[in-house]
């Protein structure tokens, strides 16, 4: 239904233009910024005693991709829509994702999994990153926030190693029912 609906409007309204501009503006400044990879790096270093410091390291680069495509895709649609660019393929795909408030593929393609449409899951995107910002600002956190990771297989992971290397198991003699 949503690919039906009229592309043009009569009449005194906004055009489409205008508001797939004002939502990019929008959505560009809520986009949070890239995480300083090196200050990770230098807080929370690779180590054997604890796993969680790589599994924060490998999060913040993977929503760094991401984040890094949302600011330069929402600047270059703006440009775009404004004439100052070629509006290509890829980013007239994505003006229509942002009219039909969905997340545009080239988000989705290096983002983290949801069917969440574009206003949610941008709200979704910010409580992650703040997740992981308080994480590295704060320090480990006692609780986490599982689905809130980009890849949570490797927070599982983590943990069993650390379970391991305090128990000193080998840990392919654990499973996940012998943690939980």
């Amino acid at each position: 239904m949503i690919s039906m609906q009229p592309r043009t409007a009569k009449g005194k309204g906004k055009t489409r233009e205008q508001i797939i501009g004002e939502q990019a503006a929008f959505l560009a400044s809520k986009t949070p910024e890239v995480f300083d990879l090196e200050f990770v790096q230098k807080r929370f270093p690779t180590s054997y005693e604890e796993s969680m410091n790589t599994v924060l390291f490998q999060e913040c680069v993977r929503y760094n991709a991401m984040l890094a495509e949302m600011k330069v895709s929402l600047i270059q649609v703006q440009r775009a829509l404004l004439g100052e660019v070629v509006m290509d393929e890829m980013l007239d795909a994505m003006a229509t994702s942002i009219f039909d408030n969905i997340v545009p593929k080239n988000w989705s393609s290096c983002g983290f999994l949801s069917m969440k449409p574009l206003a949610s899951w941008i709200v979704d995107c910010n409580a992650r990153i703040s997740f992981l910002n308080e994480w590295y600002e704060k320090g480990t956190p006692i609780v986490f926030w599982v689905s809130g990771f980009f890849f949570p297989q490797a927070f599982l992971t983590g943990t069993m190693q650390n379970y391991a290397r305090q128990q000193k198991i080998a840990i392919d003699k654990l499973s996940f029912e012998f943690l939980f």
